[in-house]
């Protein structure tokens, strides 16, 4: 996932939404125009899981995440 730029639940984002990432990798939703935000993406209702995550021991600009099988990397 960390090859995709503009993976798919960005580019399908309904008009008046954005996301943000939590210092722990988690995707979160805003809806601007409500000024509310979720957990799940606002048009398959399912949370966004990108199994990155900032960690203070590593040097700036990387960051710890995992394969789909569960190796830990850096990137």
């Amino acid at each position: 996932m960390a090859a995709d730029l503009h993976p798919e639940w960005i580019s399908c984002l309904p008009p008046y939404w954005s996301y943000g990432v939590t210092r722990d990798g988690r995707v979160f939703f805003v809806n601007e125009e409500a000024k509310s935000t979720t957990w799940l993406h606002p048009v398959s209702g399912e949370a966004v899981i990108t199994g990155h995550r900032k960690t203070p021991d590593l040097p700036t600009g990387w960051e710890e995440g995992f394969t789909f099988e569960g190796a830990r990397c850096f990137i």
